[in-house]
C-alpha cells in the first residue's frame, strides 16, 4: 500500500517550507531581470519572506498560519495596489521556478505540480491586460 503525502510533506513540512521562500526572495534579489518585481516590495523582505511563508504553509497543507494571523488571504483583493501585468508575473514565476529546482527534497514531480499551480495563481492576480 502506498502512503500518500501532502504536498506541505513532499516539500519538508514547515522548515523546507520556509527555505523554499527564503530561496524565491534570495533569487528575486540577486536576479537582475527580476529588479522590476523585487522594486515592488519594501527594502526590508523580513515581513514578507514571514507573509509568504505562512501562507504556503497553509496552501500546500500544513497548519493554516497564514489565515490564524491574518484572515483569508483574499490574494486578489492584497495584490490590487501592485500593477501586475505579464512581465511581472513571469518575474516571479522565474524567481519561484528557481527556488523550486534549488530545494534538495522537492522531487521534480512535485516541482512541476507545485509550479503549474504557481502559474495559475500568478495569471489569476494580474490586473493589468497587455
Amino acid at each position: 500500500m502506498k502512503t500518500e503525502h501532502t504536498v506541505y510533506q513532499q516539500c519538508g513540512e514547515e522548515t523546507g517550507i520556509r527555505r523554499l521562500v527564503h530561496d524565491f526572495y534570495d533569487f528575486m534579489d540577486t536576479l537582475p531581470e527580476a529588479k522590476p518585481i523585487r522594486d515592488m516590495h519594501p527594502p526590508d523582505l523580513t515581513h514578507s519572506i514571514e507573509k509568504f511563508g505562512d501562507f504556503l504553509v497553509g496552501w500546500t497543507g500544513g497548519p493554516s498560519l497564514y489565515i490564524e494571523k491574518y484572515g483569508h488571504p483574499r490574494l486578489r483583493r492584497r495584490h490590487f495596489p501592485f500593477p501586475i501585468e505579464s512581465t511581472a508575473r513571469d518575474q516571479w514565476l522565474l524567481c519561484m521556478q528557481r527556488a523550486l529546482a534549488a530545494h534538495p527534497v522537492i522531487s521534480d514531480e512535485t516541482a512541476a505540480q507545485l509550479f503549474e499551480a504557481f502559474a495559475r495563481m500568478a495569471n489569476h492576480l494580474r490586473n493589468i491586460a497587455d
